[in-house]
């Protein structure tokens, strides 16, 4: 298919016009950054694998009935996707205490909390994604009540088929981020899944030995990237077992 006008370059993906109206082609890169961009590095192999399992992620929730802008695979890094308005906000859905919610509460990594937790972040690079209430989203209107609502419904949705997919091939889902977007058809809008659901955006780690198979590798430096995540896609059978990883990675200063 032939490349169309690009419409936004973002940190780990490129966005481009789509064949038809209403749609748009996601390009994944092998960037990878933490701490807001301060830490990046270029690592081979990466933007392939977050493809292949957001595809996974996607096309599991299209077909128990949670909507996404997902459409289908066009290659090894491109996806086919329904353009949607973005809701500003990144929505996190913690099972366990770990990263930003250990520091600012002071509860120990890897503590089961006492029922899923959803908290919201402005999607703002340039502010750190700062974390915000309910009252802040619709004093502001970032999102109307219904909405928030929906997004709630979304969220905990999608959180029930991760934990059972990881749970059935020893990946305890700690927790993860997912971003929604709005869908209009005519008057009518309706809101789905949208960005994508990879390693990049979840906590994994594996239910025995404790191991982590996300980007708190890259954050904190505790081996390879394509490593992880290539574990990851063998164990739900995105990839074959016999396959053998990139694992070069180039940093950026």
């Amino acid at each position: 298919m032939a490349r169309r006008k690009k419409i936004y370059e973002g940190k780990a993906k490129i966005l481009y016009e789509g064949p038809e109206p209403g749609t748009i082609v996601q390009y994944f890169k092998d960037d990878a950054t933490a701490f807001n961009a301060e830490k990046k590095a270029v690592i081979e192999g990466k933007g392939v694998l977050n493809n292949r399992l957001s595809e996974y992620f996607m096309t599991g929730l299209n077909q128990i009935g949670v909507p996404t802008h997902f459409i289908k695979s066009l290659n090894m890094r491109e996806q086919l996707c329904k353009s949607c308005e973005i809701v500003p906000l990144e929505i996190i859905v913690r099972n366990y205490a770990a990263g930003t919610m250990s520091k600012r509460l002071g509860i120990d990594e890897g503590t089961q909390l006492p029922r899923p937790i959803v908290e919201y972040c402005l999607k703002d690079d340039s502010l750190g994604d700062p974390l915000v209430s309910e009252e802040h989203i619709a004093a502001f209107g970032w999102a109307s009540q219904q909405d928030m609502e929906d997004i709630l419904s979304l969220a905990l949705r999608v959180n029930d088929f991760l934990t059972g997919i990881m749970y059935a091939v020893g990946i305890r889902l700690v927790d993860f981020k997912i971003e929604v977007g709005r869908v209009y058809d005519g008057d009518f809008q309706r809101l789905v899944v949208a960005d994508e659901i990879s390693p990049d955006s979840c906590r994994l780690w594996d239910i025995e030995t404790g191991q982590k198979l996300d980007k708190d590798v890259f954050r904190r430096d505790l081996g390879n990237l394509t490593d992880a995540y290539t574990e990851v896609a063998q164990r739900l059978g995105v990839m074959p077992k016999t396959s053998t990883p990139i694992t070069k990675p180039t940093l950026i200063n």
